[in-house]
C-alpha cells in the first residue's frame, strides 16, 4: 500500500509541475505593436543576419542572407539566398499563402509537407519540418519558428530545432527591410 501511495504522490507532483509549465502561444502577443502583417514586412528587399547554436547553446555557424519578397493577392514569394561563415551557399524559396481564417501556410523545396503559421499582434509563429544538410545526407528537423516585429523595419526571429521531440539547436537572427 505504501508503494502505491508513493507512486500516486509522485504522479501528482509530476502533474502539478508539468501543468505549471505553460506553453507560449502567438495569441499571448495579441496586444503588442507594431502589428505584424507579412504582406507588408515581407515585401521588397530584406537582409537577415544570424547564428546557429547547437543543443548546448554554443554558436556553431554564422550566416547572412539576402531576401527578395513580393506578394500577388494572398500569395507571397520569398527568395532567400544564404551565405554561411564557411562560404557555403544555400537558396530557399518560400511560397506563403494567407488562409481565409487569417493563418498562413508555406511551402519550400526543403520543407516536408506544409508549414503552418499564426499571427497575433507583433508576432508570427511558424511550424514546419525542414530537411537539413548533415554529413553526406540530410536529416529532418522540426522547426518552431517565432518572429517578433520590434519596429516597422526589424524582425527578431528565434527558431528552436527538434529531433524526435528533443531540442537539438537554435537559430537566432534579425531581419531588416531595406529602403
Amino acid at each position: 500500500m505504501k508503494n502505491i501511495q508513493n507512486i500516486v504522490m509522485a504522479a501528482l507532483i509530476i502533474f502539478v509541475f508539468l501543468s505549471g509549465c505553460s506553453t507560449i502561444n502567438v495569441s499571448d502577443y495579441a496586444d503588442r505593436t507594431p502589428q505584424m502583417i507579412p504582406e507588408d514586412f515581407f515585401n521588397g528587399r530584406l537582409t537577415a543576419h544570424g547564428v546557429i547554436k547547437n543543443r548546448a547553446g554554443k554558436v556553431v555557424r554564422y550566416f547572412n542572407a539576402d531576401i527578395k519578397a513580393c506578394w500577388e493577392g494572398s500569395t507571397g514569394t520569398l527568395e532567400e539566398d544564404f551565405v554561411f561563415d564557411n562560404g557555403e551557399k544555400q537558396r530557399r524559396i518560400w511560397i506563403l499563402t494567407r488562409q481565409p481564417d487569417g493563418s498562413y501556410t508555406g511551402t519550400a523545396g526543403d520543407v516536408i509537407g506544409e508549414a503552418t503559421g499564426r499571427i497575433a499582434g507583433n508576432s508570427m509563429f511558424l511550424e514546419y519540418v525542414l530537411e537539413v544538410p548533415y554529413g553526406d545526407g540530410t536529416i529532418s528537423l522540426t522547426m518552431d519558428d517565432r518572429m517578433y516585429l520590434v519596429e516597422p523595419q526589424t524582425v527578431l526571429n528565434e527558431t528552436v530545432m527538434y529531433k524526435f521531440g528533443f531540442r537539438v539547436g537554435e537559430i537566432i537572427l534579425v531581419m531588416r527591410k531595406q529602403t
